[in-house]
Parts: structure tokens; C-alpha cells; sequence
């Protein structure tokens, strides 16, 4: 038997070859690219990561949890529900629903007045190093109206959060800079700790995660469903809707 012998190139570009061959075969439909990050906070890779991955499902009925609609949010007159978000600007997953779930929600439910949308704050720190400052730049827009604009443009750029990069976003969104920069310095990151400490003790460990209840007059939310992860727009439907459903006349009879 002869064997054949390759040289170093060679061999890379059959690998590269064989890798190619071998990504042919996942669906297209079943990927997403997955930002990494650098100490510097610029793009250092994309992985491909399937859907069934980035979509992993979990929800749960709670009876008896109560939270606050503190935080920044979206109202609307006579909606007697909210979805309270906990996350984390430089988490993948929140991104991937930023993009793709967050729209549907905000075009089905809180434009038409059936929901309330609650936006708090979960970084996770310790593998994010961003997700801090970016969670601050978000609540020092907001000091000036814009939260909602740079909540969008911290998003769309999770590849770039260092802080040159933050002040261009203040910038383009029409912010009064030198006092976005002011209020970087520790103005708001107290609010931050609150989100967290809010989540923590509400169950969150990762990002991200959904609450969604009953909205009271007082401003607290009864929680009823519990939702981990950045899970597709049809899920999130099906959760909302059967909250919002009355109970059936046989459960009123038990």
C-alpha cells in the first residue's frame, strides 16, 4: 500500500475544504452567527451556532411572584399586561432576540395597547466585560430621552461597546455628549446593581430572561410566566395569548 504524502499547505486547504463540504450540508435557516468579543470590544470571530442551540425553550407558570415596573419602559394606556426583559447589552442571545423577536412583540402587543414592555438590567459581568458600561450608556441616554435609541444602537453594534465607540452612539442619536459622558461617571450604576439585585432574587441566572404578568394599579406586576432565553416570536405569542385569555368556565367552577 503506498501512502500519500502532502505538504503543510496542502493539507490546510484540504481542511478547509472538507469543513466547507461539511457546513454545505446544515440548513441555512438553522444558523446564526454569534459575535465574540475582544478586550478592546471589537468583532474577534463569528461562530456559527444552531438555532436549536440559541433557541433553547423554557417556560413556567408562577403564581405568587411580584415585581415593579420600574426600569425603562413602554407604555400604554389600558394595557393590563407586561413582559419585563432582565439583559445583558453584550449577551449573543439577547441580541438575536433584539433582532429577531423584539420587533413582532412591539408591533402585535405594545403598539396596540395589550402590553406593557419593561426593560431591566442583568449584565453579566464576569464573561462580559461591556455589558456594564453599555447598560449605563443605555440609562444615560434615557437621563435625556433617548433610552430606547441607544437600547437599539448598543444592540445593533454588540461587536463594538468600548467607550470611544459609546460616545459615537450618544452622538448619532443627537445627545448632548459632554453630559452623556458626565453621567458615565457613576451616575447611574446604581440603578444597574437594583436590576440586578431585582432579578437575582425574581430567579434570573442567565440572559435573557421574561417575566410576564398582571399589571395592578399600584404598579406591580403579579408574574405568571416565566420565559428563558432568546426564544422565536411564535413562542412568545402563544405565552402572551394564553395569559390574556379568561379562564375557561369549567376552571371558574372548580
Amino acid at each position: 500500500m503506498r501512502l500519500l504524502t502532502v505538504s503543510p499547505n496542502t493539507e490546510r486547504l484540504l481542511t478547509i475544504a472538507i469543513c466547507v463540504a461539511a457546513l454545505a450540508l446544515i440548513p441555512t435557516s438553522l444558523t446564526t452567527l454569534i459575535v465574540v468579543t475582544k478586550s478592546d470590544g471589537t468583532a474577534k470571530e463569528a461562530v456559527d451556532v444552531s438555532k436549536a442551540e440559541r433557541l433553547r425553550v423554557r417556560s413556567e407558570a408562577i403564581d405568587g411572584l411580584i415585581t415593579m415596573t420600574n426600569g425603562s419602559a413602554l407604555f400604554r394606556a389600558g394595557a393590563t399586561l407586561a413582559l419585563v426583559e432582565f439583559s445583558d447589552f453584550q449577551c449573543p442571545y439577547c441580541g438575536a432576540y433584539t433582532r429577531d423577536t423584539y420587533p413582532h412583540i412591539q408591533r402585535d402587543y405594545v403598539r396596540r395597547g395589550l402590553v406593557n414592555y419593561v426593560f431591566r438590567h442583568f449584565p453579566l459581568d464576569t464573561i462580559h466585560p461591556f455589558a456594564v458600561k453599555a447598560a449605563e450608556a443605555a440609562e444615560c441616554a434615557g437621563e435625556q430621552g433617548k433610552f430606547w435609541e441607544m437600547h437599539d444602537r448598543l444592540f445593533a453594534h454588540q461587536d463594538r461597546l468600548n467607550d470611544a465607540a459609546v460616545q459615537q452612539y450618544a452622538a448619532d442619536t443627537g445627545l448632548d455628549v459632554r453630559r452623556f459622558v458626565s453621567c458615565l461617571k457613576g451616575r447611574v450604576t446604581q440603578r444597574i446593581k437594583e436590576d440586578k439585585a431585582e432579578g437575582l432574587r425574581l430567579g434570573v441566572v442567565s440572559t435573557p430572561t421574561f417575566f410576564l404578568g398582571v399589571v395592578d394599579s399600584d404598579g406591580t406586576i403579579k408574574i405568571r410566566r416565566k420565559v428563558t432565553g432568546a426564544q422565536p416570536y411564535d413562542f412568545f405569542a402563544m405565552t402572551i395569548d394564553d395569559v390574556r385569555r379568561p379562564p375557561s368556565a369549567a376552571a371558574l367552577g372548580k
